[in-house]
Order: C-alpha cells, then structure tokens, then sequence
C-alpha cells in the first residue's frame, strides 16, 4: 500500500494535471464545450485518475488550471476533493471506459453544436474530403458509432450503454448530447475531439447547402497516407495550445 501511495504523490503527476488543464482551455477555445459543461481526465492507475472537477471558485472550462485537476479513484472518491471539490457527475464515462478498455489512458467528453445538430438531424458523417483533415477523414471512414439516449451518463449502467455502442472506435456521437473521445494520452483523446468536430461540422454545413458529394475513391485513398503521430497529433496538439494561449481565432468554423 505504501508503494501505491508513493507513487500517486509522484511529481510526474504534475505534468498530466498541466496536460488536463490545457486540453480544457484547447476545447474551450476550439468551441467544442461551453462554460462549465465538458470535462477531460487522464488514467492514473487502474483504480485512479486525474479529472477536471469543479470547485468553489469555478470560472470554466476556457479558465481551467492545474489546481483544478483531481486525483480520484474509481468510485469518485479521494482526500483531493476536500474543500468543495466536486466531480463531473458524468465521470462514470471515464471510469467505465477505463475499467473496460486498459489501452485507453485518457478521455475526453465535450457537447461540440455540431454534434448536436448532426445527431438530432440524423445525418451520417462520410469520408468525402481529403487531404484538408485526413484524420478527420478517417474517422469518417471508419465509421462514427451513436449513442442514441440524450441523457446525463451519471450511472455506471448508462456509460456501458455508450460503451457498448462505442464498441472498439476511438470516438462516438452521443446524439441529443455531445461526443465521447478516448485515446493512449491527453493530447491524442484531445486532437480526436478537435478533428471529429471538423467531420461533424462539415457534415452539418453540406446537409445546409443541399450538397451530397461522393465519397473520396479508393484511388485517391490511396494517396492520402497516414503521416503519423507525430504529424497528426504531437504538432497538432503544438498548435491548438498556442493557439489558445495566443488568442488566435480557433481553427476552421462551416457553421
């Protein structure tokens, strides 16, 4: 017990309470949550993990510093949330996704417009640009799975619900809700959410136009290689927080 405890006072921790916070202020500033609905956490240990809460001070997701990243275990519970420190009350989306998919090491949740209105429209993302978001394209390709119940995930039996409907996908469509993201680090659970809302978005702009273009041809597929993380997330990741940081106006808007 005492190994366990030392290692969740690890200094190292520090450095993924940064990365949650920032990931908050990147999907802030990206339009993907709004004031204090959202939250990210990042998987400590298979009963433990890092999770923007809200304390009595709340300011927003655009506003989130590391002091508001808590260490909890998986039944919401921890010595950090003295003082009136709450969780989300959807953390069973987090935990639940931890519990049943070890490669997952951090989770994003965020109510992106676009992913309503797609939702609640009922229109089906396709893989119809390129080279503009090739992730984005991707996820399309690989199909983006819903979850048809518009409710608050607060029980451990509605996020297996969503789990079950995620399946294996690296992301989901929560419809009437938001979106669901997951990933092996804070900074790829967050560029995921950032491209899906890309997808969702350009989704809803073409339904608006009237517009149905074919999907990409396997010839051109064919042409459009995967760059890598490093291209597709670490420089991605680089950018989105600069661009926060900065207050450049946020990446491309089709709504």
């Amino acid at each position: 017990m005492a190994t366990r405890l030392n290692a969740l006072r690890d200094p190292e921790h520090d450095a993924l309470r940064d990365s949650v916070a920032t990931a908050c202020r990147v999907l802030a500033h990206e339009g993907l949550v709004e004031g204090i609905l959202g939250h990210v956490s990042a998987r400590v240990d298979d009963g433990h993990l890092l999770v923007r809460c809200r304390g009595p001070e709340e300011r927003g997701l655009h506003a989130t510093r590391p002091d508001d990243i808590r260490l909890v275990d998986f039944d919401g519970q921890g010595d950090e949330l003295s003082g009136g420190w709450k969780v989300p009350s959807e953390l069973p989306i987090h935990v639940e996704l931890y519990r049943a998919r070890p490669e997952v090491e951090a989770v994003v949740h965020a109510h992106p417009p676009a992913a309503l209105l797609c939702g609640l429209a009922g229109l089906t993302p396709r893989p119809v640009f390129g080279a503009f978001n090739i992730p984005a394209m991707r996820l399309a390709l690989d199909g983006v799975p819903e979850y048809p119940r518009p409710v608050l995930i607060t029980r451990s039996e509605l996020a297996a619900e969503m789990i079950s409907a995620m399946g294996d996908h690296s992301v989901c469509l929560l419809v009437g809700h938001g979106i669901t993201t997951a990933g092996d680090s804070v900074e790829q659970a967050t560029v995921r959410a950032v491209n899906l809302n890309v997808l969702l978005s350009a989704t809803v702009a073409l339904a608006r136009l009237g517009a149905s273009p074919p999907d990409v041809s396997p010839e051109d597929l064919a042409e459009l290689p995967d760059l890598g993380s490093r291209f597709n997330e670490e420089l991605v990741w680089r950018a989105l927080v600069d661009r926060a940081a900065s207050g450049v106006p946020p990446g491309p808007r089709f709504l």
